[in-house]
């Protein structure tokens, strides 16, 4: 759209040299064809995110707020999520043309639905952020101290979902555990009150919100699960195959989206402010501190720093792939290409942070 609002004006600046009549005229069709046309090209997107607003997902709002998706030809509307299971769920139903998912429920969700796929066009979380948490009080302070106890978690957190792997890597007898089905809201709480003995979570999730329940962070005792050789990737950008199909849009959205990253991770208060924006209730320390985190952990990695945001090491991806399936008793791993595509990443140069 841009482009021929472009070529147009170029058109009227061309036929400058001619009557002073057919400057004006051609000098108003361009003018009100670019005023109008912009409207009618804007792409409508529903996007849905794997939880609420914070400072981790702060980036997809600065790009929406800053005119970054518009810019792009996109008219985006952005949604909060229940978790990852759900957010690939909203994708795959057609409820949502894009989401932010954590690529271990999509890589269950595509070995379930051969020919129904779901890829992930942007990794975001190279490095993952799934653990389990509990307090020192409890007497937990090793992974085998896990059995027997009360596992609190919603059913569609991914780090419950890849407990199972992390349990099989360590050694424990995962159904020795006992769960307890949790809202997100009552998680941490019921940690804090004792009515569970450990909850699953990303770490910057978890640990922060024990912290403004009045635990402090060397009360926690956290097994990160990346800690225990469990290599897989995080969060990524997924897409429906209707859009996938219509690759322009998805890397409109994705070089919008990386141009908005790079802008938080060198300035974190733009990622807090629209955060605020979008909830005025968000404590702003707490966020800007929960964003730090993803950023320095999850996102701004040495693979990243040296090949771009978006993009898996093959070797890596297809592991991870293995594992996973594995870990969920899946028949079959769903080959790499199924899962993760980088077709439609913008040029390298667009995704590049600073060192």
């Amino acid at each position: 759209m841009i482009g021929v609002a472009r070529s147009v004006a170029s058109l009227a600046r061309g036929q400058s040299r001619g009557p002073t009549r057919r400057v004006t005229a051609a000098l108003a069709f361009a003018s009100l064809l670019a005023a109008s046309l912009p409207a009618a090209a804007q792409t409508p997107l529903k996007f849905t995110l794997d939880w609420v607003f914070q400072g981790p997902t702060s980036p997809f709002l600065v790009a929406l707020d800053k005119g970054y998706y518009k810019a792009e030809g996109l008219d985006v509307t952005m949604d909060p999520g229940q978790g990852s299971a759900g957010a690939v769920q909203r994708v795959a139903t057609g409820a949502y043309d894009i989401g932010f998912a954590d690529v271990n429920s999509l890589i269950e969700y595509n070995a379930k639905n051969a020919g129904k796929e779901i890829l992930c066009v942007f990794m975001a979380y190279d490095f993952p952020p799934f653990g389990v948490h509990a307090l020192k009080k409890s007497g937990i302070a090793k992974p085998a101290d896990l059995a027997g106890k009360k596992l609190g978690a919603p059913v569609f957190d991914a780090s419950f979902r890849l407990f199972p792997a992390f349990a099989k890597k360590v050694g424990l007898d995962a159904a020795s555990v006992q769960h307890v089905n949790l809202t997100p809201q009552l998680r941490e709480q019921s940690l804090v009150q004792g009515t569970v003995d450990f909850i699953s979570g990303h770490y910057f999730s978890s640990i922060l919100d024990l912290k403004a329940r009045g635990v402090k962070a060397e009360d926690v005792v956290s097994f990160n699960y990346s800690d225990y050789k469990m290599d897989v990737y995080g969060n990524g950008i997924i897409v429906s195959p209707a859009l996938a199909a219509r690759p322009e849009a998805v890397t409109a959205f994705l070089r919008a989206t990386a141009r908005a990253w790079k802008e938080v991770a060198a300035n974190p208060s733009l990622g807090i402010a629209a955060t605020k924006k979008r909830d005025p209730l968000i404590d702003e320390k707490l966020e800007a501190e929960r964003l730090d985190m993803s950023l320095r952990m999850n996102v701004l990695t040495p693979f990243v720093k040296e090949n771009g945001m978006g993009d898996v090491d093959p070797a890596r991806f297809a592991r991870s792939v293995k594992d996973v399936a594995e870990a969920f008793g899946l028949p079959a791993a769903p080959e790499p290409d199924k899962v993760f595509s980088s077709k439609f990443l913008p040029p390298k140069a667009e995704r590049m942070v600073a060192p």
